[in-house]
């Protein structure tokens, strides 16, 4: 892996772990989509995930 320069490592500042490296949050890292959110966060709303839990509300 290649290393990071020092404007490439200030935007990804909030994803890099201990290791330096970029780490997503458990449930993006099985997502096929780009709107990844960083492991330091709840999920805080993703318009693509679908709970198995979740309750439909009929309209």
């Amino acid at each position: 892996m290649a290393r990071m320069g020092k404007k490439e490592k200030r935007l990804w500042v909030f994803f890099l772990n201990d290791k330096n490296r970029i780490q997503y949050n458990d449930q993006c890292k099985k997502c096929v989509y780009e709107c990844k959110q960083s492991f330091r966060c709840r999920i805080v709303w993703c318009g693509k995930y679908y709970s198995k839990r979740r309750k439909w509300v009929e309209v």
